[in-house]
Parts: C-alpha cells; structure tokens; sequence
C-alpha cells in the first residue's frame, strides 16, 4: 500500500503563489509516477499536472503552464507544486495521485489519492 499525505494550501490574493507537498509512504519499493489533480464542487478532478519517477517527463494541463511547476525529491519521497501567479479560478481541493503507470497516472484511474488540500484565490 501506498499514502499519500497532502499539505500546503490556503488562502492567498490573485497573483501569489503557494508551494503544495505530498509525502508518500507505505511500500518503500514503489518508484511510481506522481501528479496533481484537482476538483471543485459540483466538478469532477481536473488533472493539473504529473512527473514521472525520474523528473524526465512532465506534463500540465494548458490552463497552468507557465504558472505551475511539478517536482518531487525521491530521497524526502515528496512531491511538489508551486504555484505561482495564483488566479481565482485555481480555487479547487487539490488531490495527490500515484500509479506505476504514467498513462492511468495522467488519466486519474491510478491507484493511489491523498486526501486532498483546498487553496482558495480571492480576487
């Protein structure tokens, strides 16, 4: 088993940023591809963005390019989001996501979900 511990939201004004944190634990072993989501009530997730193992491939949804930057420390096993130039419409619970797979990964069917952390945006 894998968990997933988000922290980092809160509440900011429209054009600064927060920097969002997932700790993994559980199976040492697991060397999976990690990314963002996030949901709004009313709303199905939204995938933000995800990293492979390595930090070779990252991909962001089009809304965040530009804005948002995915990383992840294996040694501290965390994954980051910063955040930066933060506008009322990223108000969302942002959720935590794992799989060995990339694509399921990507697709929001992966195995694993933290418990997600609400960033609100005043304008």
């Amino acid at each position: 088993q894998v968990q997933l511990v988000e922290s980092g939201g809160g509440l900011v004004q429209a054009g600064g940023s927060l920097i969002l944190s997932c700790v993994v634990s559980g199976r040492t072993d697991s060397r999976y591809p990690m990314g963002w989501f996030r949901q709004t009530p009313g709303k199905g997730r939204e995938f933000v963005a995800a990293i492979s193992y390595n930090g070779g491939t990252r991909t962001y949804t089009e809304s965040v390019k530009g804005r948002f930057t995915i990383t992840r420390d294996n040694g501290k096993r965390t994954l980051y989001l910063r955040m930066n130039n933060l506008k009322p419409t990223d108000t969302a619970v942002y959720y935590c996501h794992a799989d060995p797979e990339y694509a399921a990964l990507v697709a929001g069917t992966g195995s694993y979900w933290g418990q997600g952390t609400q960033v609100s945006v005043s304008s």
